[in-house]
């Protein structure tokens, strides 16, 4: 059974060895955090640490950063160094190809990338993880949350996630830009569901309320590695807040404008209503979709809103208390 890294800095399998690109591993997959490595410390991308392909990359890295060799005037001695460093290279070479060909394939638990195709040392710098086969989705315009027992309905240029941090049911916008604060990569919208957990609390209205910080400093302020895609939160004002009906259910919205110091910021929305399933403990689904630029309508927030269904039940939804108004 092959034993999965913690989360942490990486060298980036992906990028070309003279790039020094580290990249975040969240304990089962690479994110899309990149950053230039610093100076090497504790729990910092290292040679011998790390996914099996970021050890090869690494080690790559540190056993070609050989010396120049000195001039013809030392002779034998220069020969000798010459013919050292070339076996360090090759031992390089040796050592990441058992390493790359190495990898259990068969080991579904190891949630590693794996490359395409076994190659030298000297292309292999370009590998990729393999895409994962999947039969057809059969309904791509609905994403299915079994554990809170809902469908989300997946609006015209949004996505599926395949896999996100955390592990949470996404539905996101699939284009990626350049945050104009810390981090790699932001996108323009994403939406996502979980269960209410750590609380007593059965009140959709005041579960609302109380975790809308908590959404809109996951999408604006501080990320999950520490970075703060867009410069921190300078201030916000609530622009929707009320009842609203859910797959059939009583819920409760409460939606703020974000302003951030990098960017022009964007909307939040916390919606918090009763499960289907079990105990009926309370969903809390997030909302966030930047403001401006190439983001999807404000509108896409009401109509996944209004299009949220029980599994199994396509006619819930809507009815009393589906209309929301703005509040003091």
């Amino acid at each position: 059974m092959s034993m999965t890294p913690p989360p942490g800095w990486y060298a980036d399998p992906s990028a070309p060895p003279a790039q020094h690109v580290e990249r975040w591993w969240d304990g089962s997959a690479w994110t899309e955090h990149r950053r230039a490595p610093e100076a090497p410390q504790m729990g910092q991308a290292q040679p011998g640490f790390g996914p099996p392909q970021a050890q090869a990359h690494a080690q790559v890295q540190a056993q070609t950063q050989v010396q120049p060799l000195p001039g013809a005037s030392r002779g034998g001695r220069a020969k000798v160094v010459a013919l050292t460093t070339a076996g360090v290279v090759l031992v390089a070479s040796i050592v990441t190809g058992v390493v790359l060909l190495g990898e259990d394939d068969s080991d579904p638990q190891s949630g590693l990338p794996e490359p395409a195709v076994s190659q030298p040392v000297e292309t292999a710098t370009k590998t990729s993880p393999t895409p994962t086969t999947s039969a057809a989705d059969p309904d791509p315009s609905t994403l299915v949350d079994q554990l809170n027992g809902i469908t989300i309905p997946v609006p015209d240029g949004w996505e599926k996630a395949d896999s996100t941090v955390g592990g949470d049911p996404t539905v996101r916008t699939p284009k990626t830009y350049d945050c104009p604060g810390e981090g790699s990569l932001c996108r323009h919208g994403t939406v996502y569901s979980r269960t209410s957990t750590g609380t007593d609390e059965r009140s959709p209205e005041a579960l609302a309320r109380s975790d809308i910080k908590d959404a809109a400093d996951r999408a604006y302020d501080e990320d999950k590695v520490g970075m703060e895609p867009f410069g921190g939160i300078a201030r916000h004002e609530k622009v929707k807040e009320g009842n609203v009906a859910v797959g059939g259910r009583s819920g409760y919205l409460v939606r703020w404008r974000v302003h951030t110091e990098k960017g022009p910021g964007g909307y939040v929305q916390s919606l918090a209503f009763p499960s289907s399933r079990g105990s009926e403990a309370l969903v809390i689904v997030r909302f966030a979709i930047d403001a401006g630029g190439e983001a999807p309508p404000l509108s896409d927030m009401d109509k996944i809103t209004k299009g949220i269904r029980a599994v199994g039940d396509s006619d819930t939804g809507g009815g009393v208390g589906s209309s929301v108004g703005a509040t003091p």
